[in-house]
């Protein structure tokens, strides 16, 4: 579970009040899309649900961590709770396919048998089972997103945050990717993707977190990112 309660968040560096007072819940399961004009405050919420930044007030859970309390030494136990997908992927190119997902694997001190279990299982699960063994720059950039999903399951996460992951795709590549995150959904995972691309979300009956000036302005079930708004 995700839940923001009254969330302000100020930028010392600037002055900036980027988040007016956030409260929102998403619980354990769910397939949200956070959604809203650049500058917004996706990102910001991303940064303090990652524990990046820090909440000016308000509070924040994330699964049992109460982050507005959290410890730093506490901070890499929260994120290996998450899984994260960029836009631009951040894939280790001189490691093949098997091996950034080993690499992410070894960060929390996997046994090896686990590693030979759960990397096959985890590339069947995003169609690149025949691609373990190519380096990033062997492959197109929809495959490399979905080394980069495979790269943020691997390790079993409660949740999956993935950022504007369809970016750099063209639409066909992004609605294939935004598949995979469906079925990984489906599976038990919770889901979290923030984006700009309204056609991509009004193709999936997902529930529709919309937010612009830091405040959120719909949070609908089964909604569409309305045109008209933004």
């Amino acid at each position: 579970m995700i839940q923001f309660t009254n969330v302000k968040k100020t930028y010392d560096s600037n002055f900036t009040e980027a988040l007016h007072g956030v409260s929102f819940v998403i619980e354990d399961g769910e397939f949200v899309f956070l959604v809203g004009p650049s500058g917004s405050g996706k990102s910001t919420i991303i940064k303090l649900i990652t524990a990046e930044e820090r909440i000016t007030s308000g509070g924040i859970f994330v699964g049992d961590f109460d982050l507005g309390s959290l410890p730093k030494r506490k901070v890499p136990y929260l994120r290996r709770t998450l899984g994260i997908v960029f836009q631009d992927f951040r894939l280790i190119e001189n490691r093949t396919v098997r091996g950034n997902l080993e690499f992410a694997m070894r960060v929390v001190n996997a046994s090896n048998q686990i590693i030979r279990e759960r990397i096959p299982q985890v590339l069947e699960l995003v169609g690149l089972s025949a691609k373990a063994d190519c380096y990033p720059g062997e492959l197109s950039g929809g495959e490399q997103q979905r080394v980069a999903i495979a790269r943020a399951l691997v390790n079993n996460p409660e949740t999956i945050i993935a950022d504007e992951p369809t970016g750099n795709l063209d639409p066909e590549r992004s609605y294939e990717i935004m598949c995979i995150l469906e079925k990984i959904n489906q599976l038990g995972t919770t889901v979290l993707v923030v984006t700009h691309e309204r056609d991509l979300v009004n193709c999936f009956n997902k529930r529709v977190i919309s937010i612009d000036s830091g405040l959120v302005t719909s949070d609908m079930e089964n909604g569409l990112y309305d045109y008209e708004t933004y």
